[in-house]
């Protein structure tokens, strides 16, 4: 199948599960197709975790789900090495996160230390094990939950492990027929159930290739490097966007080309994609905070103030 077919598969057969959310599907979409990893903030009971399985129903991959809790450790997450008696030698006993996709769910609820465990996975798509060192599947990509930092019993991400994530999105609450499609679909049982892979894990595959040709001139790279800058000397802003971030810009916005059909980027695709792959990366000042000013209303800011190439 043409690259355009595969994808309009994949939307049409998670939104059967996930109503209503196409832009929120295309999202998880995007980051996967540009070989990095997401972060989903919002209230529980949205269906993040859904639509994760139905991310991975979708391309048949391996799924695993890690519930993050307090006393979570490092070891629970990368595996560990068990002796056997048999062969006398040390042997590695893989962890959850040998997977295809790989949920992290309520992340924020462990400790800084686990967290951190998540870091050289994302970024190096590799674990080490006492020592040595296991190439993770692929394509491999993890999608992480959390809930908004003032429910009781969570650990903000450090600004290290954010910076890891290409994209933070929200869900949002259904609209009320959203929400009445949703109860009409479970009447008699959950849709997640019934759907069947509609493309491959080598297909996928070929779409992360594929969004590396997607064409972006000159002037667009410019384009993303002055909104970063601009990010950096906003006076509401304590820390501006790292490079990682121009590169996490960039890459989003080839593989949202992608995802619409077409092989090159345009302004209006940086534009959109500044709010999900800048945010996280932004800390505002205290002043800022109490003053009750967003990162979202500082993106916009920034995106006015930034001349956009003809």
């Amino acid at each position: 199948m043409e690259p355009k077919q595969i994808i309009a598969s994949l939307i049409n057969n998670i939104e059967t599960v996930i109503v209503g959310k196409r832009d929120i599907i295309k999202l998880c979409l995007a980051a996967l197709i540009s070989k990095g990893h997401i972060l989903i903030e919002d209230v529980p009971g949205l269906g993040k975790t859904m639509l994760a399985r139905a991310i991975a129903k979708s391309i048949n991959a391996d799924f695993r789900r890690l519930q993050f809790t307090p006393d979570l450790l490092p070891s629970d997450i990368t595996g560990v090495s068990v002796y056997n008696q048999k062969t006398q030698e040390f042997e590695p006993r893989q962890g959850p996160i040998f997977a295809n996709i790989v949920l992290a769910d309520e992340i924020n609820r462990t400790t800084p230390r686990t967290q951190s465990g998540l870091l050289e996975c994302m970024q190096e798509s590799r674990v080490t094990i006492d020592g040595v060192s296991y190439s993770l599947p692929q394509p491999f990509f993890v999608m992480a939950t959390q809930n908004p930092i003032e429910f009781h019993g969570t650990y903000p991400l450090p600004e290290a492990q954010m910076d890891r994530f290409l994209m933070q999105i929200g869900v949002g609450y259904p609209s009320q027929e959203g929400e009445a499609m949703i109860l009409n679909k479970q009447l008699k049982g959950h849709p997640i159930e019934k759907i069947n892979s509609v493309a491959t894990l080598e297909q996928v595959i070929a779409l992360q290739e594929k969004a590396m040709t997607v064409h972006i001139s000159k002037d667009l790279i410019e384009f993303i490097t002055n909104i970063v800058r601009a990010t950096r000397l906003h006076p509401d802003v304590s820390l501006g966007s790292s490079p990682r971030g121009s590169l996490a810009l960039m890459q989003v916005s080839r593989a949202m080309s992608l995802l619409e059909g077409r092989d090159f980027v345009t302004p209006d695709d940086i534009k959109n994609m500044s709010f999900y792959a800048l945010g996280h990366r932004i800390v505002l000042k205290t002043e800022a905070q109490v003053e009750g000013r967003t990162k979202k209303k500082v993106i916009e800011e920034v995106l006015r103030s930034v001349v956009v190439p003809l």
